[in-house]
Parts: structure tokens; sequence; C-alpha cells
């Protein structure tokens, strides 16, 4: 699967270690994260594609807020 803008990652390396996020935005080897919380889609964190890996989930980021990102993301959490 590619790295695509909605996408839903998880990080595999630094302090958000195993946490959920959406992409949104690809740059070559970065691209930018965020969850609502820490990282608000305002201000998302860059990061490395090699310290995230992909689920099979996509979120249409479209005209979304951080609360409802939040809301969405706590689903992934709790799967595991």
């Amino acid at each position: 699967m590619e790295l695509k803008i909605g996408s839903v990652v998880r990080a595999k390396a630094g302090r958000d270690k195993d946490g959920f996020f959406v992409v949104t935005a690809v740059e070559k080897e970065y691209c930018l994260i965020a969850d609502g919380k820490s990282r608000k889609l305002s201000t998302p964190k860059r990061k490395n594609t090699k310290h995230i890996s992909l689920t099979n989930s996509m979120i249409d980021i479209k005209d979304i807020t951080d609360k409802k990102l939040r809301t969405l993301l706590k689903s992934f959490s709790v799967e595991e």
C-alpha cells in the first residue's frame, strides 16, 4: 500500500512510538502526521517514512477537526 494523504499510520520510533496518526502531507522521504492531541492538524509533525508503518485504513481529512480526528484514531488504539 502506498503512503497517501489520509492514510492512518503507526509510529515505530521516537517519543510518539506506537501512536496512531493520520498523514496530512507527503514529501519525498518525509511525511507530515497529526493526531489531533499532541500534534494538531494546524501544526503537524514531520516524520521520516522509515519510522512509520502503514495500516490498511484511510480517513477523509477534508473538513475534519482535531476533536473528530482524536475520536477516529482512538478506535485504532482500542483494537490492539
